[in-house]
């Protein structure tokens, strides 16, 4: 199946235009996903929590 051929049974089966499904990004399954190839999805929690503490200076976080 090429790219333009995923594009339209997309857009046939969810009824959105190929542009906008195009805009999406559906790629074909793979064994291996894409992303793992490139980069691994990793979150750095120590500079989430360092973005925090600039977002309140205090000390104190909001409760949610």
């Amino acid at each position: 199946m090429t790219q333009s051929d995923l594009d339209r049974q997309v857009s046939r089966r969810t009824g959105e235009s190929l542009s906008t499904v195009r805009g999406m990004g559906f790629v074909p399954l793979t064994p291996t996903p894409y992303e793992c190839e490139s980069r691994p999805n990793v979150v750095d929690w120590d500079e989430v929590d360092a973005q925090r503490v600039g977002l309140f200076p205090s000390g104190r976080r909001r409760s949610a």
